[in-house]
């Protein structure tokens, strides 16, 4: 561990010391194993409560986070907010960041750039899918990906067909269709309606969504022989008990389905977001069957999706009992956190040869 610890500093300023202490506490809480030659891949989701830059577009509804606008978003606390969402991805790594990173609640292309290429991920070769919404907010969805690992073979961002173009004013679905080593996988990147105003805000949207996807997914399953390995992950709004989410996971005329790995830790009371005192499990991770059930290659298990949370992301609720996402703000009082969601990860391991149970 020294070695480590030495290499670290070595490679970095005094000013991510922090970092080196948060990762030293995971070591401790987790416990320390030494390298073993196992090739894996993590996946990060994130939603990073609205990643803006400090400028007025005119195209969006973005006047707050401005210098002069109501949350006095000014040059400090975009770059502090920058540096905590850089912070909480190497965190999320143990010392390794994940080879694939998907955000929600990010302005434009800009800030990622930021993230990417102006703090110590520069050094991990990141690269940036990114495209912007019809939100009317102007926050996206968009991934960065290590280059050196993952190929990309193409992506598409989604609109359900049966809502007009110029109607849809919330995100659009990103689909990603990339190489690990010899594996082909396809990555589906949400951030659903809100249920802002009451559940059953957005319900529509939502339902459309989901039928899209599975649509989607049933297509990506016929063109491959013994089913494709397919990951769907982000923020859903709704939880994993939800008509929405439950239309995902029924079994599909060809009898292929996905599993939503999320759902037995919501029933254990876990969650991403924390709701009058009540945590819920809005952020998710769901993947098809073949990730479960194959013998080569990449797969996954049961209990590999989990929520992080390691202390640095968690403050006292001031209202109700217990501990809540260290968000950015409070209502419309700056606290300097990181976001009012938990990150969600999902580990996938790679079988060199064919396995028999």
């Amino acid at each position: 561990m020294g070695r480590i610890i030495k290499t670290f500093i070595s490679n970095h300023s005094v000013a991510d010391i922090p970092v080196l202490a948060i990762l030293l506490i995971l070591m401790v809480n987790r416990g320390y194993a030494q390298e073993v030659n196992i090739k894996s891949v993590r996946l990060m989701f994130y939603n990073v409560e609205n990643l803006f830059d400090i400028y007025n577009d005119t195209s969006k509804d973005d006047d707050d986070f401005t210098p002069k606008g109501l949350l006095r978003w000014n040059e400090t606390r975009y770059k502090k907010k920058i540096s905590a969402v850089y912070k909480t991805v190497i965190a999320a790594g143990e010392w390794t960041p994940p080879e694939i990173v998907a955000f929600c609640e990010v302005e434009n292309r800009n800030v990622l750039e930021d993230l990417v290429y102006g703090t110590y991920l520069t050094k991990y070769n990141y690269r940036i899918i990114h495209e912007e919404s019809p939100d009317q907010r102007g926050i996206d969805v968009c991934m960065i990906y290590r280059k050196e690992y993952i190929s990309i073979i193409e992506y598409k961002y989604w609109i359900h067909s049966g809502i007009a173009q110029e109607m849809f004013t919330s995100r659009s679905v990103l689909y990603n269709k990339f190489l690990y080593g010899g594996d082909t996988l396809h990555l589906i990147v949400n951030h659903w309606p809100s249920r802002r105003g009451g559940v059953l805000t957005g319900e529509s949207i939502r339902l459309n969504i989901s039928s899209m996807i599975r649509e989607k997914v049933d297509s990506i399953n016929r063109e491959t022989t013994g089913g494709a390995k397919i990951i769907i992950l982000g923020d859903f709004n709704c939880s994993p008990a939800d008509q929405e989410m439950e239309s995902l996971t029924a079994p599909s005329e060809s009898g292929r389905v996905l599993v939503n790995l999320s759902e037995k830790k919501a029933d254990e009371g876990v969650g991403t977001y924390r709701y009058m005192g009540t945590w819920e499990m809005i952020d998710q991770v769901l993947v098809s069957e073949k990730l479960l059930s194959c013998n080569a290659g990449l797969y996954t298990d049961l209990d590999q999706a989990t929520v992080f949370r390691p202390d640095f992301l968690l403050v006292k609720d001031q209202k109700y009992p217990g501990f809540t996402p260290f968000s950015t703000y409070r209502g419309y009082r700056y606290q300097g956190g990181f976001s009012d969601h938990l990150p969600i990860l999902l580990n996938l391991k790679e079988r060199d040869v064919a396995w028999q149970e």
